[in-house]
């Protein structure tokens, strides 16, 4: 991948925290990538293993950056950002491969339609291949008490790929598993909040970016395949204590005040519903997750005054889902994206 003034620069950020071998197969497919002008970046996250020094060794055309700490995805993504030179970031996680040509059909999208911010490919299971991927399958939208769901994936219910949703369309976020955006408008927004650390933190780009106006789109085209859950197993109850306390803070700061305070409720009744279920299954780590996510939430007010001051609320965002998915799903057995946005 040599420079090619022809075509933008892409700079590709990969956060990283050990596990050298799966990141070895990630930086192997992007060498075999078609675009020309690729820039690659990875941050090592204060790695326990000797992850830097591997990379050193045996992938000299990367520029590694080491954090002295563990930043987090969000924090990791931002370090690495500082260092981009490309007109277009490339946010990337270390466990996933790629079609040759994925990055190509990325840059065409958001090259034709100046209105686009941010795009993501389509997303595919590593192990089953033609099946979606859990983290963005192919798009991702929340419904209004921001609960996340994607075309091709609602909760554990994960699609197979039979074409249809092979049309590139706006959606409402892009996965962190990997999506293109501009650099001019990452460095905008500040990037990431890094308060969320890990998990919903692209959701929350996302929207401030169509709160300045602009749009996210899918490109499916465009695929990758991501073996997930590598760093943060789907067991841990950090896991759960990101994801519950990332989305109250989506869903207390940025939506209007008045819309925040009516959706709040419910949307405490339902957790509750979810510890009653996991205290009942004796998953105590993740009980106990959930409360230490209402702890977190009583405890930072200040923290979500500033951040509703601070979000920029010009435009009004028509797409998120008015329905609720969880009443959707389980009293009303809608599985399938498809079947959801038509029933």
């Amino acid at each position: 991948m040599t420079a090619n003034s022809t075509r933008p620069m892409v700079s590709v950020v990969i956060p990283h925290y050990g596990g050298k071998d799966i990141l070895s197969e990630c930086l192997i497919s992007l060498k075999n990538c078609n675009y020309p002008n690729l820039e690659i970046i990875v941050v090592d996250n204060d790695s326990p293993d000797d992850s830097a020094q591997f990379i050193t060794d045996n992938f000299s055309e990367v520029n590694l950056i080491l954090s002295e700490y563990n930043r987090g995805f969000a924090g990791g993504c931002n370090f690495g950002v500082q260092h981009a030179q490309g007109e277009y970031i490339l946010i990337l996680n270390n466990d996933t491969t790629h079609e040759p040509d994925w990055v190509d059909h990325l840059v065409e999208r958001i090259k034709s339609n100046t209105s686009i911010s941010a795009i993501q490919p389509k997303i595919m299971n590593d192990k089953e291949r033609d099946y979606f991927d859990y983290a963005g399958a192919c798009g991702g939208f929340i419904d209004k008490y921001c609960f996340p769901f994607a075309r091709g994936r609602i909760f554990s219910t994960v699609e197979k790929d039979t074409g249809q949703y092979d049309d590139a369309c706006k959606i409402f976020w892009a996965s962190g598993t990997a999506f293109l955006t501009r650099k001019k408008i990452y460095d905008q927004l500040g990037g990431f909040d890094e308060t969320f650390f890990a998990h919903m933190e692209e959701i929350d780009y996302h929207w401030k970016c169509q709160l300045m106006g602009h749009e996210v789109w899918v490109e499916p085209l465009s695929i990758i395949y991501h073996k997930g859950a590598v760093t943060l197993p789907v067991s841990s109850p950090k896991k759960t204590y990101l994801n519950y306390r990332n989305s109250l803070i989506l869903l207390l700061t940025n939506y209007p005040a008045g819309t925040s305070f009516w959706l709040f409720f419910p949307r405490f009744f339902m957790e509750c519903i979810s510890l009653i279920k996991e205290i009942l299954t004796f998953k105590w780590g993740h009980a106990l997750a959930i409360i230490k996510s209402w702890v977190w939430i009583s405890f930072h007010p200040s923290f979500l005054f500033h951040r509703r001051q601070n979000l920029d609320k010009k435009h009004k965002i028509n797409n998120i889902y008015r329905k609720s998915i969880v009443m959707r799903y389980n009293l009303m057995g809608k599985k399938t994206f498809i079947e959801l946005i038509n029933g």
